[in-house]
């Protein structure tokens, strides 16, 4: 097998297993917030279920950058693979009968674990792309928003599969399921696994993790508030809305509500997905120069700004749920889709041109960290903001994080070493 075959190979292994993953990530997502919410569960409570799996997140990409640096990227993978499993299967001897604050606490913890795994994941993946992906024609954007695009539309999918599931088989019943599937596909991954992946230097120090590259700084720091703009809305504040408007508090009124609600967040994630798939086309990537992409992702954050200060708007001019209010929140939330998704791949392209492959995984690891860190901000405040002011509270702070973020892109220079020159035609 010549060097470019094997290389596809353990590209299409590795992308096999994060869709796998993400299936299930996005799944049990839908089937925590809505099982706990028909239980009585606040918003606020709602976001604590979710607050440890975006800090364990948080400090396991920064450990696993060096983890993966020391032992090799294909350990990452299969230890967040077995991870996830071990916590579907934990998250089954959940107990309705335990009493709130024990109920909260178990699956936080059992989230936490769930974080661990799904960013063991995401790490070893978006690593692999930078060591995988060819050099020539734009090679490195195509293959990252392949990855990333298809990974965001398969999420969609488990969104959507696990507001059936729970409408269908029940709580318990959906997360052992998927944890069956997720153990089957473990073990295809560690038989059918092709060599050309990094096995590991002995050398590598976790001091190392800390980035002295202004832009992989920046970068990070534009995530941070990018995505927590996407979560203090997506997390919890939205999906509760809808179930206001939709549920007529009946068991039919319920399981209907669950299905529109996962199908629209599906939606929305496979709308993403595919949008971040088609990002180095829309962009012209092939034949554009790093200076211009680093530009656009300064613009593209801006015209993201708009669109949550719109709906802001909206919602002051309502005097509560209403048929128009609710219309105009789909048709705003699935165009910031199609924008953030835009934003969101052209950062994950600029974090790999930046970094050098000899520390691609700490790079990575760093920058989803920050990833994490946005998601754990927007995550408490998707909750917070809600209970206390509404939507246009939560979509106003959306509105201020999305202009952070442009902010710090601003401060992105295409004349840093690390960034490459693309190809010119």
């Amino acid at each position: 097998m010549t060097a470019r075959a094997e290389g596809l190979s353990a590209y299409i292994a590795v992308t096999a297993a994060y869709w796998a993953f993400m299936l299930t990530d996005g799944a049990l997502r839908m089937l925590v917030l809505l099982h706990f919410h028909t239980l009585g569960f606040s918003p606020v409570q709602l976001a604590y279920l979710f607050v440890l799996y975006e800090i364990a997140g948080m400090v396991t990409n920064l450990a696993a950058g060096w983890i993966a640096a020391r032992f090799g990227l294909t350990s990452t993978l299969y230890a967040g693979l077995g991870l996830q499993v071990v916590a579907l299967l934990a998250l089954a001897q959940l107990d309705p009968a335990w009493a709130v604050g024990a109920s909260v606490a178990f699956v936080m913890i059992v989230q936490g674990a769930s974080g661990v795994a799904k960013d063991l994941a995401k790490m070893s993946s978006k690593s692999a792309v930078k060591i995988l992906a060819p050099a020539e024609d734009g090679g490195l954007f195509r293959w990252v928003a392949l990855l990333t695009g298809s990974k965001n539309a398969v999420k969609g999918l488990g969104f959507l599969l696990g507001a059936a599931l729970l409408a269908t088989v029940g709580f318990v019943w959906a997360v052992l399921a998927m944890a069956a599937v997720l153990a089957a596909i473990l073990v295809a991954v560690l038989v059918a696994m092709p060599s050309g992946l990094p096995r590991g230097r002995k050398g590598a120090k976790f001091a190392q993790v800390f980035s002295t590259s202004a832009n992989v700084n920046w970068l990070s720091a534009a995530r941070v508030v990018l995505f927590g703009a996407r979560d203090v809305w997506f997390v919890v504040g939205i999906p509760i809305y809808f179930y206001a408007v939709l549920s007529d508090g009946t068991e039919a009124g319920n399981r209907g509500a669950f299905f529109l609600i996962g199908t629209f967040m599906a939606l929305w994630i496979i709308l993403y997905g595919a949008v971040q798939a088609a990002a180095p086309r829309l962009l012209r990537a092939a034949t554009r120069p790093e200076g211009a992409l680093v530009a656009a992702a300064r613009g593209w954050a801006w015209a993201l700004a708009a669109i949550p200060a719109a709906l802001t708007v909206a919602a002051l001019a309502s005097s509560g749920p209403q048929p128009w209010l609710t219309a105009v929140l789909v048709a705003g939330l699935l165009v910031f889709g199609v924008v953030f998704a835009i934003n969101s791949s052209l950062h994950s392209y600029l974090i790999l041109a930046f970094t050098r492959a000899e520390r691609v995984t700490m790079d990575v690891g760093f920058y989803y960290m920050a990833n994490a860190g946005g998601r754990l901000v927007g995550t408490v405040l998707s909750g917070l903001t809600y209970q206390l002011g509404g939507l246009a509270l939560m979509l106003g702070t959306a509105t201020v994080m999305v202009a952070l973020s442009a902010l710090a892109s601003g401060r992105l220079s295409a004349e840093h070493p690390e960034v490459t020159p693309a190809p010119s035609g």
